[in-house]
């Protein structure tokens, strides 16, 4: 559990705001396409110089530090687990003693140190601090969601890099992540609690809620708040949601305008897997709402989850079958299954159009069209969507299906290679990044690669899939 937050001392206070590309100077921006240009050769030693002189050049151009950081990222590809070698000395300095260097000389020393590891929680703590006393809070919040990519595990991190998106105004993101940290650590009382008032505090300010006065103030009065709060436990049993219920749908005949109520009424059929319900009353949340984005994306998600329920049983009835009742069937069920694929993708699409900068829109634009088989639609926003570090991996992931069904089987390693040099912990995505590389890897013939993909997995999870009879069948 984590209490507490970092001091930061007022020595050396230089403010410094983030630029673009476009505001790079003529010799730096030379430097930047020339780095770009050997990154993309796969020179990673040369371009990690090249970006190294850049940052320090141009210490307020955060694209360039990104860029630095995949790069030692990629040239570590395949070590199983990075080691922090401090060098520079920054091993004898103590975080204190860092911050009160000149905030620019800091950032020199701390770069050459993730060199060494990308990943390394130290550093980028320390870079956090740094960026945050010079009020360069982008920066700042790169270096913890660089912990948070290498070190998921890492909870106090966690905490700082939810605090910070509060600090932010961005309580929609400080909930994900407290989220995450109540799954690993459900006996986190701090996160449970953040995570709840940080989604009130999204709510608010999507509802417009602040300047009524207050969430408790557009509630009847302070009983009903603490019902709201007693019935969001995860602990209640389905007879309990079930009573909580029919008493919310009571209230709901006489006051079917009350959002609060009808987001609790969606809340509950969801929890009680009525996804079609659910879907009914998030959609009608969403139209009080005024547009509540995130409640149009619930009514969209309960709506799938309903139709994928449908298609499972359908498929379940068809086993029993035979004959021209098990033909009939099949038809039925590829015609619902054409129609659902075809409702995900114009939802999706019109949700994209409402929003185009959502990368969370262009992901699940892309996952359903990559579903229906249209991988050349599904490109570009994956593409785009690759571009936020919490879809990363699974637009890459995405991106070398795409470009494996297009028989681009070259692009596609590359793609899964770059995926797998960002994965550290043998988790559920890097074995499901293992498996399809060492697929692509077979049909490309590359046999050794395809079976050091198997072998890693077969190490680790004996049980993955087919993975065991694929490496045990290599050695008859």
């Amino acid at each position: 559990m984590f209490i507490g937050a970092l001091s930061i001392p007022s020595l050396y206070i230089t403010f410094m705001a983030t630029i673009e590309e476009s505001d790079l100077s003529g010799k730096s921006r030379s430097l930047w396409l020339k780095s770009m240009a050997t990154l993309e050769q796969g020179n990673y030693d040369h371009a990690i110089s090249l970006l190294e002189m850049l940052v320090k050049q141009e210490p307020e151009f955060l694209t360039g530090r990104k860029a630095l950081r995949r790069a030692v990222i990629q040239k570590k590809k395949g070590e199983k687990k990075a080691r922090f070698s401090l060098g520079g000395g920054l091993s004898t300095i103590s975080s204190k003693a860092m911050l009160k260097k000149d905030p620019k000389e800091a950032l020199v020393e701390l770069e050459k140190a993730l060199v060494d590891d990308p990943y390394n929680v130290k550093a980028n703590t320390v870079l956090f601090e740094v960026a945050s006393k010079m009020e360069n809070w982008e920066l700042a919040q790169f270096a913890l969601e660089v912990i948070k990519e290498g070190h998921p595990e890492n909870t106090k991190s966690l905490h700082l890099l939810a605090q910070h998106y509060l600090d932010r105004d961005d309580p929609e993101k400080a909930a994900e992540v407290y989220s995450e940290i109540v799954n690993r650590d459900p006996s986190d009382l701090v996160a449970a609690k953040g995570g709840k008032d940080a989604t009130a505090r999204a709510s608010m300010r999507k509802g417009n809620w602040e300047s009524e006065g207050g969430f408790r103030d557009m509630l009847k009065n302070e009983k009903e708040a603490q019902q709201l709060e007693g019935e969001s436990r995860a602990g209640m049993t389905k007879e309990q949601m079930q009573v909580q219920l029919s008493k919310a749908l009571a209230e709901y005949t006489n006051d079917q305008n009350n959002l609060a109520l009808v987001r609790r009424i969606a809340g509950l059929h969801e929890r009680l897997e009525e996804f079609d319900l659910a879907a009914q009353f998030y959609s009608w949340a969403h139209h009080l709402s005024e547009g509540d984005a995130a409640l149009e994306r619930k009514a969209a998600q309960m709506a799938e989850r309903a139709s994928e329920r449908q298609v499972i049983q359908l498929q379940k009835e068809i086993e029993s079958l035979d004959g021209e009742a098990r033909a009939t069937k099949e038809v039925e069920l590829a015609e619902i299954k054409a129609e659902r694929s075809a409702q995900m993708i114009g939802d999706a699409e019109t949700r994209v159009e409402g929003n185009p900068t959502d990368p969370q829109l262009r992901y699940e634009l892309g996952n359903h069209l990559v579903n229906a088989g249209r991988e050349s639609d599904a490109i570009p926003h994956l593409q785009r969507a690759r571009n936020n570090p919490h879809l990363r991996t699974r637009s890459i992931l995405l991106l070398g299906r795409c470009y494996e069904k297009k028989g681009m089987l070259d692009m596609a390693q590359n793609q899964l290679n770059e995926a797998l040099s960002e994965l550290l912990t043998m988790d559920a995505t890097k074995k499901e990044v293992l498996y399809t590389l060492g697929l692509v890897s077979e049909k490309k013939g590359d046999h050794e690669k395809y079976l050091e993909c198997m072998k890693e997995i077969y190490e680790a999870d004996y049980g993955y899939r087919d993975v065991a009879h694929r490496v045990e069948s290599s050695y008859d």
